[in-house]
């Protein structure tokens, strides 16, 4: 059996500061922020195989900040923001992910979106036409695609 990871409190109160950092709410669109507790909550129901990554990228801008984000004045947030972008590697890439995806499910979001919050199937959903010549290098490689040995 695995070990069960999960995150301490410290490294929530940094997940939110962060996500606030990723997502600010608006007055304008009458959204939350990716800070919001349900987004929250979904967030850390929700991170399965991605919790390792999430974490190191938690210890990664607590060790940037030398002290937790969360304690943070605004403005050191800020440039301890533009460190971790730059060197935050693929960590940082899976915890901007889980933020963005947990944000845009939540159905105050989809509404703002003019979306309905249910599920794109049965009934999908309709896509504007786009530029079909962008997948031109994809059938230029012609068979199928094929994984290496």
């Amino acid at each position: 059996m695995t070990e069960q990871i999960t995150l301490t409190p410290r490294q929530r109160q940094d997940l939110r500061a962060i996500a606030a950092m990723i997502i600010p709410p608006s007055e304008e669109y009458r959204v939350p922020g990716a800070d919001d507790e349900i987004i929250q909550a979904d967030i850390l129901a929700t991170l399965g195989r991605d919790t390792r990554p999430v974490v190191a990228a938690l210890d990664h801008l607590a060790r940037l900040a030398g002290m937790p984000l969360a304690d943070l004045e605004a403005a050191a947030r800020d440039g301890v923001a533009q460190q971790f972008r730059s060197s935050g590697g693929a960590a940082a890439a899976t915890l901007a992910r889980v933020v963005l995806q947990c944000y845009y499910r939540d159905d105050r979001v989809l509404r703002s979106l003019g979306l309905e919050p249910r599920a794109p199937f049965p009934k999908g959903h309709v896509l504007p036409d786009g530029d079909w010549s962008l997948l031109d290098p994809v059938k230029a490689r012609g068979g199928a695609l094929r994984r290496a040995p």
